[in-house]
């Protein structure tokens, strides 16, 4: 295998828009889009480039609209996000690849699996959140912490609220990053503190939080308010394997979420890891890179 390699580059949508992505791990690694949290960035928590060498991984991790370097997409849906991951593909010329999606990537990587067909050969989903329209089926925040109960049912009921309220948390997150995660420490569970408490961890939040909101608050607040709204596509679409993990001590997003999500994906493998919670997602994910880049994956193809 060739050595690694380590670029960003800007990307023009058919809109017009500019997209901010980044490549690293192995330059002939099969290639995996991760999908960043909310709030987060391109350069968000991954593992280092030696060890996507030694995977066999090229990673490639993209600026959601409204994030870092990539412009705001206004009212975007969850189903967006596929069209922004094809055209990244694209530039790269990418045939097939797989998509992993954390916290708030999660149901992204779900629309890239539904919408893109035979170019996602398979998907990871860690620690996400279900569907709001789950119906009864799911007590939605049952387990969930009060901040994040206080900002999604702001987004059903008080937009405007909502809005101004991430609008100041972004304001302070990019004067002095640490205060995102210092407020998060009072709201996590004892196994998320665990894991924030490592430097090394800690370093790349506060530069993935610095970048999120280097150009505003708008791909927190569009992220918030996708999740809100009808995702736009079927999970029942999801026909790729798909290894969804969850911590069981997760309280940003309690693992319910994902259980639901399993009964309804069709080729969906669980995993629901005791003593572990929410960013338990960063330590698991090189695991399920190794998953993705089976050997059982086809060939590249052309873009």
């Amino acid at each position: 295998m060739s050595p690694q390699v380590s670029a960003e580059a800007n990307v023009k949508t058919a809109d017009g828009r500019t997209l901010r992505y980044r490549v690293h791990g192995a330059t002939d690694g099969y290639p995996v889009f991760l999908l960043h949290g909310s709030p987060g960035s391109r350069l968000g928590p991954q593992p280092r480039g030696g060890v996507l060498y030694r995977l066999g991984v090229r990673l490639i991790s993209y600026d959601r609209p409204g994030y870092g370097g990539s412009d705001r997409h206004p009212g975007r849906s969850i189903a967006d996000c596929a069209a922004d991951v094809a055209c990244i593909a694209d530039d790269l010329g990418l045939g097939t690849f797989a998509v992993v999606g954390r916290s708030g990537g999660g149901p992204h990587a779900l629309a890239c699996a539904a919408l893109l067909g035979g170019r996602v050969t398979r998907a990871g989903v860690l620690v996400s959140l279900a569907p709001h329209e789950a119906g009864d089926d799911l007590d939605w925040y049952a387990g969930m912490n009060e901040a994040n109960v206080r900002e999604f049912s702001d987004a059903r009921a008080e937009e405007q609220k909502l809005v101004e309220s991430l609008r100041l948390r972004a304001d302070r997150t990019r004067r002095n990053p640490a205060s995102l995660l210092e407020a998060l420490r009072g709201q996590i569970s004892d196994a998320d503190r665990r894991v924030v408490a490592d430097l090394a961890i800690e370093r790349l939040l506060l530069e993935a939080y610095a970048e999120a909101f280097r150009s505003g608050p708008y791909g927190w607040i569009d992220d918030t308010l996708a999740v809100r709204r009808p995702w736009g596509f079927a999970l029942s679409d999801v026909w790729q394997r798909v290894l969804l993990w969850h911590g069981a001590e997760d309280n940003v997003v309690p693992a319910s979420h994902t259980r639901w999500l399993a009964e309804r994906i069709p080729n969906a493998d669980l995993r629901v890891e005791s003593g572990s919670a929410h960013f338990g997602a960063m330590v698991t994910l090189p695991s399920i890179l190794s998953w993705l880049v089976q050997d059982d994956q086809p060939q590249l193809s052309a873009g």
